[in-house]
């Protein structure tokens, strides 16, 4: 009895009360510092789910998540790409400094084998991250995914219709993404871990955090490409 007892006061998933032990990873900066001022420091969750909300895909998207696909490369971990809406462009990822070696697309044939996918890919001790692009998920499938990126201590971002963003979701980072007029990326934070969400910001695409002094067209991407070709 005493070693069950042991056990579970170990088992950091367990409420210790004012002792409690955290069990999330140190999160990775979003590399836009308006962003992570927004997101109190904590940027993209890892070992959990986060979740990005807009109308259509080629918006920008991708450029935001373009410091964590570095980031992630570095490490020589990989990137699972699930069902893009589009062919992603490998020259300008590779132009981005982005690890081609560490990047997988995944195309699957039915909603079983979507979630089967998803949550091996995020099981798996090789994966850094995982993009996808579900479709509408049930909040018991979002649940059990975000189990299995507790699990390998991965992380996940779903792209997914604002339609949802009315929908409650166990997602630990919920954000609302709408084009500007201006080449820029409105945010809204819906959901973020520990606190309140916040404001929100715009972020300026023609350039990363601490990359101003580039020139625009080195740094914009347009994507996702259909075959073969490329926008902008």
């Amino acid at each position: 009895m005493n070693d069950l007892l042991n056990t579970l006061f170990t088992d950091a998933r367990l409420w210790h009360g004012h002792h409690q032990k955290t069990t999330a990873p140190a999160p990775d900066p979003t590399g836009f510092d308006a962003l992570d001022e927004q997101l109190g420091g904590l940027g993209w969750p890892r070992g959990a789910l986060s979740e990005c909300l807009l109308d259509a895909p080629g918006i920008g998207e991708l450029q935001l998540v373009l410091p964590l696909l570095r980031q992630v490369t570095h490490r020589k971990q990989a990137v699972f790409w699930i069902n893009p809406p589009l062919t992603p462009y490998a020259p300008a990822l590779a132009r981005e400094d982005i690890d081609l070696d560490q990047l997988v697309v995944v195309r699957t044939e039915s909603h079983p084998d979507l979630l089967w996918t998803l949550e091996n890919c995020l099981r798996s001790t090789i994966t850094g991250l995982v993009l996808a692009w579900p479709g509408t998920l049930a909040a018991r499938d979002i649940r059990r995914l975000q189990l299995a990126a507790e699990a390998g201590q991965s992380s996940c971002i779903l792209f997914q219709s604002r339609r949802e963003a009315h929908q409650s979701s166990p997602a630990a980072l919920r954000l609302e993404l709408a084009p500007d007029p201006s080449l820029a990326l409105r945010i809204n934070i819906l959901k973020r871990r520990g606190s309140w969400p916040g404001e929100g910001c715009t972020l300026p695409l023609q350039a990363r955090a601490g990359q101003a002094d580039r020139e625009p067209s080195a740094t914009v991407i347009h994507g996702p490409w259909p075959d073969g070709s490329a926008q902008g």
